[in-house]
């Protein structure tokens, strides 16, 4: 007498698995606005303290209001009287010579230095540099600034007397239109370029290995591998990093405002300077905001037309 055996099912085989309890309203209703209590306090800063006074800003570039009378509605009179203002001119002239200027040593350094250090140095000098060239970007721009004023003063600065030893006359670095402009920018950049060198960094180490190599075997040697195949396959890194460069140079305050306070005369005065003292000086502050209007304009317009030349001179692998 033979005995059957029968062969275990699919549903056999999932029985002795578990079900989950089905899920009831208020766990549905839970799992729907949980993530969104989460993210409730960064909704709501971002809402109170950017969005906000933002559309504050705009709507007040409309009126004229100095805080102790009513807001008066004057229309675009703001605008026009920017337009007329020779100081708010020579303001945004200054703002544009020092973008091109500093943003072009900036990343010529930032770029130079990363090619030196990815390929010229062993690893453990490697973190060494990139931490010391990122660590002034984390330092006060202010603290530094003043520092600097004591390093770059005409009588007792210590960079006056180093040139003293070589025998060179002591330089009225911020006392005179191009030495306060120079060291206004040789601030700057000596406190920003460290992020646009890691920028760099990153995007070297990205390059492959074998790109070099199929390099050097057609002949490319020195300057020419740089220029044939570090800055192509490096430009989608350049194009990050001088979007960035220009966009937080068109809104340089600090450096300016403490080693010269706009001087001599108009010569180190920014656009956010400019704002700054309209707004915080005068009590004008409808014609401050129409100032940052402006500026807004300038910066948009500008980072719209990189994004749209990097379509011809961006090459992604």
């Amino acid at each position: 007498m033979s005995t059957a055996t029968s062969a275990p099912t699919g549903t056999g085989r999932q029985a002795g698995r578990k079900t989950p309890p089905p899920t009831s309203k208020r766990g549905r209703v839970q799992q729907r606005w949980l993530p969104w209590a989460f993210l409730a306090p960064t909704i709501v800063g971002m809402g109170l303290f950017t969005l906000l006074p933002i559309v504050a800003s705009v709507a007040l570039a409309f009126f004229r209001w100095d805080i102790i009378s009513e807001p008066t509605f004057v229309g675009f009179d703001n605008f026009a009287e920017v337009v007329q203002d020779p100081t708010v001119r020579v303001s945004f002239l200054n703002t544009i010579i020092f973008v091109i200027v500093a943003v072009a040593l900036q990343l010529g350094l930032a770029l130079g230095l990363a090619i030196m250090v990815q390929e010229k140095l062993p690893a453990w000098l490697r973190v060494f540099f990139r931490s010391a060239f990122f660590f002034p970007l984390i330092l006060s721009a202010a603290s530094v600034s003043i520092f600097m004023r004591y390093l770059f003063n005409e009588q007792f600065g210590v960079v006056n007397w180093m040139l003293s030893l070589i025998g060179i006359p002591a330089v009225p670095w911020l006392t005179t239109p191009g030495g306060s402009a120079a060291v206004v920018i040789l601030v700057y950049v000596w406190q920003n370029f460290g992020f646009s060198f890691l920028l760099f960094i990153g995007g070297l180490a990205s390059i492959p290995v074998e790109t070099y190599e199929a390099a050097s075997i057609d002949g490319a040697t020195g300057w020419r591998k740089h220029f044939y195949v570090t800055l192509p396959l490096l430009s989608p890194t350049t194009l990050v990093a001088s979007v960035m460069a220009i966009i937080n140079a068109l809104q340089v305050f600090d450096q300016p405002y403490v080693l010269t306070r706009g001087g001599p005369g108009d010569s180190t005065r920014t656009a956010v300077m400019v704002i700054f003292e309209s707004a915080f000086q005068r009590l004008e502050f409808g014609q401050a905001s129409a100032i940052g209007v402006i500026l807004t304009l300038i910066i948009m317009a500008i980072t719209a037309a990189q994004f749209r030349l990097s379509k011809r001179f961006v090459f992604y692998q």
